[in-house]
């Protein structure tokens, strides 16, 4: 079924909306009731989601966790509406916030949307190098310790990624 490039500029204006309200409120379910109830959601790092509540579970767990839980936005870089398949295409920067040093951290993805009608998607696929993003989060962790201002979920985080050891400033280990 075709819509109109009218419909599909207001939906994806809708789906950015959305997802600034959910950074705004720290709650992510408003994200999955973007799609149907069947969608599948392929993301390159962590699986295929097939259905509204799976992508529900995993982006409420994923993005209160870190680094989901420290990028401030998802801004679109850019776009492209496909009106014959009812796609939108674009790239998606993922900024973190300041570390406390006022150094910026970011790295990009390219989403494709299926558009479903009413305001809903059947589909969005995430495709990106995975690190990039592991990358940055770790540059943003450096830069952080460095300002003083790693939070303890970054610091276990950066330990399980090779970064630096867990311990705490101050608590040394035996």
């Amino acid at each position: 079924m075709p819509w109109s490039r009218a419909e599909l500029e207001e939906a994806f204006a809708h789906y950015q909306r959305t997802v600034s309200r959910c950074v705004e409120r720290g709650d992510w379910n408003g994200f999955a009731d973007l799609f149907t109830e069947d969608a599948t959601y392929v993301e390159h790092a962590f699986g295929d989601f097939d259905g509204r509540e799976a992508i529900r579970t995993w982006v409420t767990r994923t993005m209160s966790a870190f680094p989901g839980s420290r990028m401030t936005a998802f801004p679109a870089n850019w776009y492209v509406i496909d009106e014959d398949r009812g796609w939108v295409i674009c790239e998606i920067d993922n900024p973190m916030e300041d570390p406390g040093d006022g150094s910026e951290h970011a790295a990009a993805n390219i989403t494709i949307l299926h558009y479903a009608g009413d305001n809903l998607w059947s589909r969005e696929e995430d495709a990106y190098n995975p690190m990039n993003f592991l990358a940055a989060a770790k540059k943003w962790c450096r830069a952080a310790e460095a300002a003083g201002k790693l939070p303890d979920d970054a610091r276990e985080w950066l330990a399980r990624m090779g970064g630096q050891p867990a311990a705490q400033p101050g608590h040394h280990c035996p």
